[in-house]
């Protein structure tokens, strides 16, 4: 049964109600003085339940209601536990009996199966006492009589102005003064060191200030970064982002000393922008100083605070670099309010035009507030007396001396308005520490594993998962952080204010106890729920004696023991473990009975035991187990929906996991996956998401027996359910290719198709069959005229890399109506001429293409490529191969990209390079004079990154 069984409201009710029904079907032959308990215990349980959902629809609970609520919650839990230690139990263990012949082990069984029996009668008449005692309490207070009625709450459609709504707060409201000002103090022509300091209140929009100034001045200097600090901030990890973006460097493993060297080394003589953002205390500001060499080429770093004192010390010796952050103003607050609801002002009907005007004054010109309360009025209706009510629940003062209880106080309006299943979803953010930037389909994996969505409407488990997420991004709960092509949400976060909400509730219900700080540990009862973070913590309680048996749900970040006590927890659902660097070895994991997410991020191995885990839906393996085999084990693990495992190979038996809806596997590059184990993956006809980067390799130079495998395999996914085929080969095959079979008549299900750097074989001349497809990242033989033809043709087709595996000497037209959705294209090949017809491409967003400078059949000063037809383009980058070409056609080319592009307004040039046969050359964009041969400095490159897929492409020559 897949609905929602758990939630903040009421508990595992729904879960053990669901429970108590099975006990009573054939299938487990109780007794009837058992059969009878179990019905009582049903029915008083439902009542129960009843009331628990009418108290989860008040806004205010009196304190005696409160307190038989929780009481009640609690004794819900304990039985349940209870109840899945009896149900497993009876559960036959096939390989216990192993070797043992004749009558021993049905004996065995059987009397397994009394005594469990036996035990469930007793535990029966002790937890129906239990269940008596608390209905007696309920009648004493007389509860039903305080419940006059009860609230519901509907469910609102996602948004489709989500990233209007988010570019408007960003760039539009209230900004572009601020915006002057700041630029003024940053770029004042002086060429020491020089630090700005935004300071004011949380929510006043100092990280969206300072973000406006970094994309406006950024290109000015010679790298720049933008990082965030929390209250407790990991140092280590702030430098390695700073890394990460001046140097595009990995340095996950290097201490704190060597990566403030690094840093310093390699911005001595630059001219650099940093920016801060929402730093807390002047030690935090001192360290990460350190890093950030002075000198005299005008570098600047801007930083974020909401402490005045901290941005003074930071500042310092000026005392005029000193940013106050004001309240919008009213002009600006009624634009971001109304466009928030209505769209303009204008629209906004005259019967609330008056309460609107008082909702906005009480929001004291603070962003947050005034986007929260909106987001709140855009789901009502249009009723006066409903926006008075709002008005009068809101507080006053919230300003410049607005305190964090005024803010809950609204952001409380938002949340009480929440459905039940929306408000369970958003109190789970707290098993998450401060400024954390949460995966959203880890995010789901986790709901689903603790029982919060219930599948509606024709979607899948995980797809309502991303719809109740949609619903707290569209009333400002939750902010999307990264997106992907198709504005489909990579990762979220949550700002803080709103988190200190979402934990000071989850910690009133006992939904989560939050252990964040090595003197404290805070929970009004049982924990239930655990978050523990060790990050930049030195002394702390071992965990030990902080994991009760009670717990069952733990997220663990920085994470410093190698070993992991789980004894006596068999009531665990998740467990998820951000151990950083630390690798952690797991024993006696097969105890964890209940589990059903499973998240280590760095493990030593895995046991046999990990297939008694047989409730087992997330396997989250992202750096490996440290071995290349997975226990045999594994592929017992009959529910398991998704695995993911680094250099590790594709288990033998894989085809027992039928219940696999997502599976990532990567292996080494000797680590070859065996013919059974590919013929197998064939047979997983619930797998909606792939991504394989496996190992093929022929010694023979002759058609793989693998790759023939894994190409069948892969046919009979897409005549299944395959969405979405990520594949990556390690091979030494030449010029392999992989044919796949679009003419099935259920491949229009696949919206994403990811091959490298194998050879597809040819591509569908019917695109009909691939009527769904977002997203296209392949190689083929030769790109041609009628390749391009074919592709523009597909209606849902939003992100193109194309690699030719040989030379192009066509010249290519793209012509009007054809690529009518496409937002990027990455033209990996070598054309002769290229030209953009009016009309095309009506949606492009960002262009990669190459183009020969040498052509025979145009005339050097006539070059036209038609890029200005192109009117939505943003970002160009061109390679222009110069083989064989005069400096007079490389000029002509250039002049001719310069010329077009910069007849299209919001178009930005990122590269035009040069290739020769002595490498690749970046030339200034803004270069003027005559390109003469050998007149630039050469950047040798092998291979570059493209910033869509991540994958590395050899420039093609």
């Amino acid at each position: 049964m897949e609905g929602i069984m758990v939630s903040a409201a009421t508990g595992v009710m729904n879960s053990l109600l669901a429970k108590l029904t099975a006990l009573l079907g054939e299938e487990y032959k109780q007794q009837k003085r058992v059969k009878r308990g179990i019905q009582s215990l049903k029915d008083e349980l439902s009542n129960m339940n009843a009331l628990l959902e009418k108290l989860a629809d008040m806004d205010v609970v009196d304190p005696q209601m409160k307190e038989w609520r929780n009481q009640v919650r609690e004794m819900a839990y304990d039985i349940e536990d209870c109840i899945d230690r009896y149900m497993l139990q009876l559960h036959d263990e096939p390989d216990k009996y192993t070797g043992i012949k004749g009558f021993i082990p049905k004996t065995m069984k059987k009397l397994k199966r009394l005594g469990a029996r036996h035990d469930i009668g007793e535990r029966i008449q002790e937890l129906k006492a239990r269940i008596d005692e608390a209905s007696q309490r309920r009648d004493r207070y007389k509860l039903d009589a305080v419940l006059d009625s009860s609230r519901t709450s509907t469910v609102e459609a996602i948004d489709p102005r989500l990233p209007a709504l988010y570019a408007e707060v960003s760039s539009l409201v209230g900004v572009d003064g601020p915006i002057d000002e700041l630029i003024k103090l940053v770029d004042d022509g002086e060429q020491s060191l020089k630090v700005v300091s935004i300071v004011g209140f949380g929510g006043l929009g100092k990280t969206t200030l300072a973000n406006q100034v970094y994309k406006k001045l950024g290109q000015q200097f010679d790298c720049q970064a933008f990082v965030s600090v929390s209250q407790k901030p990991d140092v280590k990890k702030i430098f390695r982002k700073i890394l990460s973006q001046i140097k595009n460097s990995d340095e996950e493993l290097r201490e704190e000393d060597w990566l403030i060297n690094e840093l310093r080394i390699f911005l001595e003589n630059k001219r650099y922008l940093i920016v801060i953002d929402d730093i807390w205390s002047t030690q935090a500001w001192k360290i990460i100083k350190c890093a950030l060499p002075e000198s005299t080429c005008g570098s600047r770093i801007l930083l974020t605070t909401r402490n005045g004192n901290v941005a003074k010390s930071c500042c310092y010796p000026h005392h005029d670099t000193l940013y106050q952050i004001r309240p919008l103003n009213e002009a600006d607050s009624k634009g971001l309010f109304f466009r928030r609801i209505f769209g303009s002002e204008d629209q906004c009907p005259v019967h609330i035009k008056e309460v609107s005007v008082d909702i906005i004054n009480k929001c004291g010109g603070l962003p947050l507030a005034i986007i929260t309360i909106a987001s709140l009025l855009t789901v009502k209706s249009k009723n006066r007396e409903e926006w008075m009510s709002i008005r009068n629940s809101i507080g006053s003062g919230i300003g410049e001396n607005c305190d964090n209880d005024e803010m809950k106080r609204i952001l409380s309006l938002s949340y009480n308005d929440l459905a039940h299943h929306l408000k369970t979803c958003l109190l789970y953010f707290s098993m998450y520490p401060e400024d954390c930037e949460i995966d959203v389909r880890q995010l789901l994996r986790r709901w689903r594993a603790e029982g919060f969505i219930k599948v509606n409407c024709g979607r899948n488990i995980m797809e309502e998962g991303e719809f109740y997420l949609n619903e707290l991004i569209n009333r400002s709960l939750i902010q999307p952080e990264k997106m992907l092509f198709d504005d489909r949400i990579r990762t979220c976060r949550v700002h803080d204010i709103i988190l200190d909400l979402i934990v000071s509730k989850a910690i009133e219900e006992n939904f989560v106890t939050v252990f964040s700080d090595p003197n404290s540990l805070v929970s009004q009862g049982k924990v239930r729920r655990l978050l523990l973070d060790y990050r930049g913590q030195e002394n702390v309680m071992p965990m030990c004696s902080m994991v009760t048996c009670n717990v069952r749900s733990v997220s663990i970040f920085g994470y410093r023991e190698q070993m992991l006590p789980i004894s006596d927890l068999n009531v665990f659902r998740v467990l998820h473990i951000e151990s950083g660097n630390k690798m952690m070895e797991i024993c006696g994991i097969g105890k964890l009975l209940q589990l059903r997410y499973l998240r280590i991020d760095l493990v030593t191995h895995l046991t046999e035991e990990i297939g008694e885990l047989l409730f087992l839906e997330t396997l989250d393996l992202p750096r490996g187990i440290g071995t290349e085999e997975l226990p045999k084990g594994i592929v017992k693990l009959r529910r398991l929906k998704f695995l993911r495992v680094h250099d590790a190979r594709l288990p033998d038996g894989v085809g027992n996991m039928q219940a696999l809806e997502e599976l990532a596997v990567s292996t080494k590059e000797d680590n070859l996956s065996s013919i059974n184990s590919l013929e197998q993956l064939g047979t997983l006809t619930k797998l909606r998401i792939l991504h394989l980067s496996l190992s093929i390799t022929d010694e023979n130079n002759h058609k793989s027996k693998h790759l023939d495998t894994l190409t069948s395999s892969l046919n009979k996914l897409l005549s299944y359910n395959l969405r979405y085929l990520y594949f990556n080969s390690y091979w030494q095959l030449g010029s392999a290719y992989i044919n796949l079979d679009f003419s099935s008549s259920p491949s229009y299900l696949l919206q994403e198709l990811h091959i490298r750097p194998l050879l597809l074989h040819g591509i569908p001349e019917r695109p009909a069959s691939l009527a769904n497809l977002t997203c296209l990242d392949i190689t083929i033989q030769q790109v041609t005229q009628e390749t391009l033809e074919i592709l523009g043709d597909l209606p849902a087709l939003l992100s193109l890399l194309l690699v030719s595996a040989f030379d192009n000497t066509e010249r290519f037209s793209i012509y009007r109506n054809k690529f009518r959705c496409l937002e990027s294209l990455n033209l990996n090949c070598s054309a002769s001429d290229m030209m953009f017809h009016a009309g095309a491409m009506p949606t492009l967003v960002d262009i990669d293409f190459t183009i020969k400078a040498h052509s025979t059949e145009y005339a050097c000063a006539n070059r036209n490529l038609g890029i200005h037809h192109l009117s939505t383009l943003k970002a160009l980058n061109v390679y222009i191969d110069c083989q064989g070409a005069t400096a007079k056609e490389v000029e002509a080319v250039v002049a001719a990209i310069k010329n077009e592009a910069s007849l299209l307004p919001n178009c930005y040039i990122q590269h035009i390079r040069l290739w020769r046969e002595e490498g690749l050359e970046d030339i200034d964009i803004s270069w003027e004079e005559g390109w003469e041969e050998g007149g630039h400095s050469i950047e040798q490159q092998e291979e570059i990154t493209d910033p869509h897929t991540e994958h590395k492409i050899t420039p093609a020559t």
